[in-house]
């Protein structure tokens, strides 16, 4: 166990089952989402880049690559099909016309609603098989777990 300064102790978190299990969740949640929606899958990268665009508008195809870890070139391609999709738009940067800056569209914003009550609902029916108590841990380590992503994305 590991003791906050003056308070009592907490619980040490087994971080690699934590880690396995946010990626399984994640996993199964979006492999499930697209059922019924009506919307077209897309490829997992494809959502990450659009949700960096969502989370930064404005942001550039650099900055992209670099938050994601991936290559410039990989990411353009992606992009591309976003674009073409129209779940993204290109902008020349006012100040500087060589930058592009990227932007997310209306039917990006519809697309995104969508999916997000998809996985509410994907997570609330097998949430719905847990135990009541079960249940109730889940929803006091929201915060917590909104920090965490807050922190691990560079927000805090």
């Amino acid at each position: 166990m590991e003791k906050e300064q003056g308070a009592r102790p907490v619980e040490t978190v087994d971080h690699r089952a934590l880690a396995v299990a946010l990626l399984d969740i994640s996993f199964d949640v979006r492999r499930k989402s697209h059922e019924d929606t009506g919307v077209r899958p897309l490829p997992n990268g494809a959502v990450d880049i659009l949700r960096v665009i969502e989370g930064s508008p404005g942001i550039t195809v650099a900055e992209v690559a670099s938050r994601l870890g991936r290559q410039l070139s990989n990411v353009s391609v992606q992009l591309r099909e976003l674009v073409a999709a129209n779940l993204v738009t290109r902008l020349r940067d006012s100040s500087d016309k060589r930058y592009v800056t990227l932007h997310p569209t209306e039917e990006s914003q519809r697309v995104k609603s969508i999916l997000e009550n998809s996985w509410a609902e994907v997570l609330a029916a097998s949430a719905s098989k847990l135990q009541p108590a079960e249940r109730r841990q889940i929803a006091q380590s929201l915060p917590a777990l909104q920090r965490l992503a807050g922190v691990l994305a560079g927000r805090e």
